[in-house]
């Protein structure tokens, strides 16, 4: 094979290739002939360009091959998208191109929602595009309203505030802060005070704890001795006792007995002071005039006689 062969056949295949990426790049893929190519007009493509994808049902079935404004004089600044559907899906010419969003984080796919009623689209057909809101529109378009009722409400709120909070109840506000801190000042001094004296008198405290644990065990065996004993049999005993005391008590009312005479019976009762009386008047009597009851002398002396005038004084006969 000659040199100028080679050269030849190295052009044509640089040229070849050059043809196939200069069509690729614009979307059309000369290898495979069956792709169709529609055409969409729009006001606004928001964002669509020629890295685009075209979809169906969310399914890449094509490409935007071209995006140029309309040439037509009538259709001034209107613009024409070209774009290649490869997959084999067919669809009528009442099958809508929407230009919506590609997700969260932005850009356009050109979505085909297709219509299988009517007559079916084929190569070069235009069909009717209508451009979707994008997702930051929607959120906007769903929260607006939400968010001026709020801005009414806090508006309304901060109104009603600034109405309230006038000058002399933010002046009493403060006056009341001030206070409130005095206040804390003071209750941090007097829990120092408190620690301090907790301090201070923990071996008390501890010495009391002590002590009543002490008190407490005490108890318990003081508890533990009178669980041991018969107190029931001490308790019956004290219950027979009472009984009996309850009738003694009992007789001593009705006038039974000594007791119960000397309570109830007026005669009794006056005879034991009359007898005491007349004791009283003897002992007095001996104690004045001895010599009149019992008289004992050495020597024969005779005894002086009774002066009743000197007993009804009280003073001795001797």
């Amino acid at each position: 094979m000659s040199k100028e062969l080679k050269t030849g056949i190295f052009a044509v295949v640089a040229i070849a290739i050059f043809v196939w990426g200069y069509n690729f790049l614009k979307g059309q893929d000369i290898f495979n002939p069956s792709d169709r190519y529609f055409f969409v007009e729009y006001d606004n493509i928001s964002g669509l360009n020629e890295a685009s994808v075209v979809t169906i049902n969310g399914l890449k079935v094509g490409k935007i091959a071209q995006i140029n404004f309309n040439p037509n004089p009538d259709k001034k600044g209107k613009l024409l998208v070209k774009f290649i559907v490869q997959n084999k899906i067919k669809f009528s010419k009442n099958s809508v191109a929407k230009v919506a969003s590609a997700g969260f984080m932005g850009g356009q796919n050109l979505a085909i929602i297709p219509v299988y009623d009517g007559e079916e689209a084929v190569s070069g057909d235009y069909l009717r595009g209508v451009v979707e809101s994008d997702f930051m529109a929607k959120i906007s378009d769903n929260i607006s309203p939400k968010l001026e009722h709020t801005l009414v409400g806090v508006d309304s709120l901060v109104h009603a505030l600034n109405q309230v909070l006038n000058q002399d109840t933010r002046e009493s506000l403060k006056k009341s802060i001030k206070g409130l801190e005095y206040t804390i000042g003071d209750v941090r001094k007097t829990l120092h005070t408190v620690n301090g004296t907790l301090s201070n008198s923990k071996g008390n405290i501890e010495a009391t704890m002590a002590n009543a644990k002490k008190m407490t065990e005490n108890f318990a065996k003081v508890s533990d001795d009178l669980a041991k004993a018969n107190l029931g049999a001490t308790v019956k005993k004290l219950e027979a006792t009472l009984t009996n005391v309850n009738g003694l008590l009992a007789d001593m009312k009705s006038g039974k007995g000594t007791l119960g005479k000397l309570m109830k019976d007026d005669a009794m009762y006056t005879n034991l002071t009359n007898a005491s009386k007349e004791m009283e008047e003897l002992l007095r009597e001996m104690k004045l005039n001895p010599k009149r009851f019992v008289h004992f002398s050495l020597f024969g002396k005779k005894p002086k006689p009774y002066n009743a005038e000197k007993s009804a004084k009280n003073v001795t006969n001797q």
